[in-house]
């Protein structure tokens, strides 16, 4: 069954945890259409939040047409998402790890190299825009 992490000094808003959490799923491939997610009272439960927090996340994916409610039966992944083909996420999941490693070796912490990667995306998205 999916289950859901926090990170408290991520800064993100929880809700959107949830959202990008599912979304990550989704490309993953841990997630697929038919999928059933965990109840908002079982993350309320689990996580030790309130269970709005977890009703608007829900929503959000509803609003984006990721996930669906059935009467009784809970919150369920609808519809698809082009995924990371499997031996493309292995291959570039290794690297990333040895790419890690040496970010980890030259003494950065986890929100640096989160915000060299966001930089470096957004950079590379700007470059390719303006091409």
């Amino acid at each position: 069954m999916f289950a859901f992490r926090l990170d408290a000094r991520s800064g993100v808003p929880t809700y959107l945890q949830l959202v990008d959490q599912v979304r990550r799923g989704l490309l993953l491939g841990y997630l697929v259409d038919g999928d059933r997610l965990p109840t908002v009272r079982e993350v309320a439960a689990t996580l030790v939040i309130n269970p709005n927090t977890v009703a608007k996340a829900y929503r959000d994916l509803e609003r984006a047409g990721l996930a669906a409610p059935r009467a009784g039966q809970g919150t369920f992944v609808v519809g698809s998402v082009d995924q990371v083909p499997a031996a493309t996420y292995v291959k570039l999941s290794h690297g990333l790890r040895g790419w890690l490693r040496t970010a980890h070796d030259a003494g950065l912490d986890h929100d640096q190299i989160r915000a060299l990667v966001t930089a470096t995306l957004d950079d590379d998205q700007a470059q390719a825009g303006a091409a």
